[in-house]
């Protein structure tokens, strides 16, 4: 039965897909990992979660942790630990929210704006030139996939 299995999938060219983003995803992720942190930045020890959280409020805009937590999927505690992090370092400005006291809004700090945006901005032109030619289908169903790879990977680990 595996066999034949076997040879479903490579006549589908299920494999050879395979081996095609086994070869790409390494690159794509040492491209990424290459791009320079501006010189402002460098001295701050940013990691890849802290990339997240400043695209995030580089495209949506000033944020609740609440807000923040719910588009990174984490829970706010850890949010907010970033967000202590951050504003320790002068990256980010975290302000009462006018509508509720009780709340703060986290914003990218005026001064480090400039840099946060030059640093994400070759990542996301390259993905506006490959996404903008297709249909919102095709682009809801890349971004599926790579959101279905992604919780197929943790599946894979608990395993």
């Amino acid at each position: 039965m595996a066999g034949s299995v076997r040879r479903e999938a490579e006549t589908d060219g299920v494999d050879t897909a395979v081996r095609e983003l086994l070869l790409l995803m390494p690159r794509m992720v040492g491209r990424v990992k290459r791009i320079p942190v501006p010189e402002a930045l460098e001295s701050l020890s940013l990691a890849p979660r802290h990339l997240s959280l400043l695209a995030c409020l580089l495209f949506d805009g000033p944020l609740t942790v609440n807000d923040l937590a719910a588009r990174l999927e984490v829970a706010p505690t850890t949010v907010s630990l970033m967000v202590g992090d951050l504003s320790g370092k002068g990256v980010l400005d975290r302000r009462e929210d006018p509508a509720d006291r009780r709340r703060r809004i986290v914003a990218i700090a005026p001064d480090q704006h400039e840099a946060i945006a030059a640093w994400l901005a070759p990542g996301a032109e390259a993905w506006r030139r490959v996404l903008t030619p297709l249909e919102p289908e095709q682009r809801r169903l890349f971004v599926d996939t790579l959101l279905a790879y992604e919780a197929a990977v943790a599946e894979e680990r608990e395993r």
